[in-house]
């Protein structure tokens, strides 16, 4: 694979390690058809083998940035009440966007705190949502939902009473991020991953985090360990006085 070693995109970026694999299967898979059809006498591509990669670790926000983001929404409009629920309900309960848009008010448990989600291949989950997330939801739902003369069952709907969708949520999220100061690339994806990452370093089981993120195995959820493990790490570089050479 040394032929794609410092090649770049269109874009000008280098390649990231999981377009290159793509690139190989591909190669692969031609040569392969090749040799089989008998139009070349051997598979030269046999020996090349499948690059190792680097597994990204998801990004997440601190315990202090997550709170500026969540008092970001301010004054006791419909908009900043929707705004509040919504971010408040993203973290509380680790959502996906599409969750969060897909969800209706009948989903919501205010009684126990849960809220039923959709989630990935129709996979159906329950996730408790927490008091501040539950207080939130009801002062959006007394005081600023039907403000917006909402026209279905949307849980989330937009200025027009129509629901909300991911891109305008996705908006809702960067726009208050901004108004901060936090980092330009917070996502809504990026606080499900402090969700999951806060939740392993308070002592969660990654077992009951897997359900609550609604992963379909463990191996995807075992990767925010990683993360509360490098969180670790740095804490003892910095604090501990026997840390580095003197």
């Amino acid at each position: 694979m040394g032929w794609l070693r410092g090649r770049t995109s269109s874009t000008g970026k280098p390649y990231a390690s999981s377009s290159v694999a793509r690139i190989v299967v591909a190669v692969r898979g031609f040569h392969r058809f090749l040799a089989q059809e008998g139009l070349t006498s051997e598979d030269v591509s046999a020996d090349i083998g499948a690059p190792s990669g680097t597994r990204s670790l998801p990004k997440a926000l601190s315990v202090d940035e997550v709170e500026r983001l969540l008092q970001a929404p301010v004054g006791d409009g419909p908009l900043a009440l929707r705004d509040r629920a919504m971010l408040e309900l993203l973290y509380g309960a680790g959502l996906r966007i599409s969750e969060l848009t897909e969800t209706d008010v009948d989903d919501l448990d205010p009684v126990e705190q849960l809220v039923s989600i959709r989630g990935k291949g129709d996979k159906q989950r329950v996730v408790p949502y927490g008091a501040v997330a539950a207080t939130a939801l009801d002062r959006w739902l007394v005081s600023g939902r039907p403000r917006l003369r909402p026209r279905g069952p949307a849980l989330f709907v937009n200025a027009r009473g129509g629901r909300l969708t991911r891109q305008g949520a996705w908006k809702v999220l960067r726009a208050h991020a901004e108004r901060v100061g936090l980092r330009v690339d917070v996502s809504p994806h990026t606080l499900r991953h402090s969700f999951a990452t806060h939740l392993l370093d308070g002592g969660a089981d990654v077992r009951a985090v897997q359900e609550l993120l609604g992963h379909a195995s463990v191996t995807t959820t075992q990767i925010y360990t990683l993360v509360s493990r490098r969180a670790l790490q740095q804490v003892y570089a910095q604090a501990h006085p026997r840390a580095h050479r003197r």
